[in-house]
């Protein structure tokens, strides 16, 4: 990166407190961005070849969105926990195969996108971030929704291309999801919870895609329940 292209970009973000550097081929996380960490309200490095997000990202404490899109993250460290204000956290299209423990301690986050990573599990200890809206888990390895899920408080959680088989009837007690994105996975229709029918909130259950035909689902108990909630939903936005 060359240093007049930095410089400029590091003075326009004192003033801005947005800092935006995508698709520049960077290696690293730039380490001058930590004259900074008072300003900054937003950083944008998508579209890059960063490895390592360096443990000083910890000291961004006005940071609201962290946007690291399709770049080369293996892995995350435990100080970006230290976020408090942090509401988007964007790394869609990284290696990442797990999330450390302290990403639970990002207690204003709102967004969470995570699709096209190398997760294996769904990701536990998200339960304490009370205001996330949106959890998005599509294009991973994922194959079980635990119980632990029902701890969540997403609007909409994404899981959308995974190799989902296993669904956990707690799934119905998230207390605030109305979103549940399913489709091409492994699920077979006697995998599905009838308590998401007749119990939860989901007002949108996207299943196409999986080991059974859609309009089977239709025969299950409880699915004229969800069409209730389906069709109030649609009049609402209509």
């Amino acid at each position: 990166m060359g240093n007049s292209a930095l410089k400029a970009h590091l003075e326009t973000s004192q003033k801005t407190g947005v800092f935006q550097f995508t698709g520049k081929g960077l290696p690293e996380f730039p380490e001058e961005l930590q004259r900074l960490t008072g300003n900054l309200r937003t950083v944008d490095l998508s579209n890059n070849k960063i490895e390592v997000l360096p443990a000083f990202i910890g000291n961004f404490l006005q940071l609201k969105s962290l946007i690291l899109n399709c770049n080369k993250l293996a892995s995350l460290p435990d100080e970006i926990g230290k976020l408090k204000k942090l509401e988007t956290l964007n790394l869609n299209g990284n290696q990442l195969q797990q999330l450390p423990a302290s990403i639970g301690q990002l207690s204003g986050l709102r967004t969470l996108g995570l699709s096209g990573n190398r997760l294996r599990e769904f990701p536990t200890g998200l339960g304490t971030l009370r205001h996330l809206d949106v959890l998005d888990l599509s294009k991973n390895h994922i194959q079980a929704v635990p119980a632990e899920v029902a701890a969540l408080q997403a609007i909409e959680i994404n899981l959308n291309q995974n190799q989902v088989s296993t669904l956990a009837p707690e799934v119905s007690r998230c207390p605030r999801l109305k979103v549940l994105r399913l489709q091409e996975n492994c699920l077979e229709l006697f995998s599905i919870p009838i308590s998401i029918f007749t119990e939860s909130q989901v007002s949108l259950l996207s299943l196409e895609g999986n080991l059974f035909e859609v309009k089977k689902a239709r025969d299950l108990e409880g699915y004229d329940k969800y069409m209730e909630r389906f069709t109030a939903t649609k009049k609402k936005f209509a």
